[in-house]
């Protein structure tokens, strides 16, 4: 996707491309991503009320300024245990009219992959896991799983 920008100065476009970007995110200590338009923000760890009745994916609910968002275990939903300290930083994202925030062990910066191709998703991976993922970028550090925000957070 891209979007212009119209600098106001000058009167010039510039042309910001968001395609090539995903916020990246540790959970287990596996590099995992997802498209950097799909953020709404990043937060610290934040008050979540829990929610009784849940799935076990489901932490609670928090409050972000006013809106109600549904706090969502990463970690349970892709079949990892939980952190002993359960410590989370939060992703929040919006999926059609509902705000979510994906719990992450930690965040990390925004990885800028054009040049590179996505690889389809290896068929060794896990079932579960290969089932919410998109594909796999091949990076310096290793693999960067980019995941499959709308699947993860389908619960039906």
């Amino acid at each position: 996707m891209s979007t212009a920008i119209t600098d106001s100065g000058s009167g010039m476009e510039s042309q910001l491309d968001y395609s090539s970007q995903y916020v990246s995110f540790r959970v287990d200590g596996q590099l995992l991503g997802m498209p950097v338009n799909m953020v709404q923000e990043v937060l610290t760890e934040q008050m979540i009320s829990p929610t009784p009745l849940a799935r076990a994916e489901i932490k609670g609910l928090l409050n972000l300024r006013g809106q109600i968002v549904t706090a969502v275990s990463l970690r349970r939903r892709l079949g990892l245990p939980d952190l002993e300290d359960d410590r989370s930083m939060n992703v929040v994202t919006r999926v059609g009219e509902e705000s979510f925030s994906l719990l992450v062990d930690e965040v990390g910066d925004v990885i800028n992959v054009s040049g590179r191709s996505m690889e389809p998703v290896p068929r060794t991976l896990d079932p579960h896991w290969r089932s919410v993922t998109i594909g796999v970028f091949q990076l310096d550090e290793g693999l960067f799983v980019i995941l499959d925000v709308e699947t993860i957070l389908n619960f039906e």
